[in-house]
């Protein structure tokens, strides 16, 4: 069996404008804790949930309305044996309009079912892109998380097992 990076999909009413500028604003759907630019190419921005998770992401690709793309420079995650898993993948952000809605492709390229953290990854991803940046794009407010405030089961899990 071939291993498959973790993709989802969104389709909204809103356009691949609105899409795109969402996906820039990780700190309205995926941490209100980032740091640094998310923006332009070369960008580079940390991200962190308490001590349990924190990363730091570069821009390699943005192409507007259409395409962003995110290279994980360094990751540390404290519930795996090995700290680094995603480091040296990319997280992609596809934009399509498909008939009179715009679709977001999500793809974490290399994280895969043979990561220890997959599980917990795939369900963290699913929410921030089902729920929280599905909510940031259609009601312009989205769901991140933050210092003491998990947004999946998961994360409440890890931070009172932190505690």
């Amino acid at each position: 069996m071939i291993a498959s990076d973790f993709t989802t999909t969104l389709l909204v009413d809103q356009t691949p404008t609105e899409v795109f500028n969402a996906i820039n604003n990780p700190r309205g759907w995926w941490s209100e804790e980032i740091e640094g630019g998310t923006e332009k190419p070369d960008d580079e921005f940390t991200y962190h949930f308490e001590d349990i998770h924190s990363c730091r992401m570069k821009l390699i690709e943005v192409i507007p309305d259409k395409k962003v793309v995110w290279f994980v420079e360094e990751n540390y995650f404290k519930f795996t044996s090995d700290k680094s898993e995603w480091t040296g993948t990319k997280i992609s952000f596809e934009i399509s309009k498909q008939g009179n809605q715009t679709q977001l492709r999500f793809t974490h390229h290399g994280l895969t079912p043979a990561y220890e953290c997959y599980d917990i990854c795939q369900d963290a991803w699913g929410n921030y892109m089902h729920n929280s940046l599905y909510s940031l794009i259609s009601t312009g407010k989205g769901l991140p998380n933050g210092k003491g405030k998990a947004r999946t089961e998961n994360e409440e899990k890890l931070l009172a097992d932190n505690q």
